[in-house]
């Protein structure tokens, strides 16, 4: 499976359900505190990244909150 993730093509050899929650424990590993993700323009809320399985073609927007001013 083939998906954006800010822009930038990964492919993804994963058999079977790929969840969101997994892709940001690869992505991001560690604590996911101060992020928001969206799915092809559509935010994600925290409770549901386990749950949410991602597909081919999926676009995935990671910001993460920065400090300063």
């Amino acid at each position: 499976m083939e998906i954006k993730v800010n822009n930038v093509s990964k492919k993804i050899s994963e058999q079977g359900k790929f969840t969101l929650q997994q892709l940001l424990d690869a992505e991001i590993p560690g604590a996911h505190k101060g992020i928001a993700v969206a799915v092809n323009s559509n935010v994600i809320p925290k409770n549901n990244w386990n749950d949410h399985a991602l597909l081919s073609g999926d676009e995935i927007l990671i910001i993460k909150a920065t400090q300063g001013g």
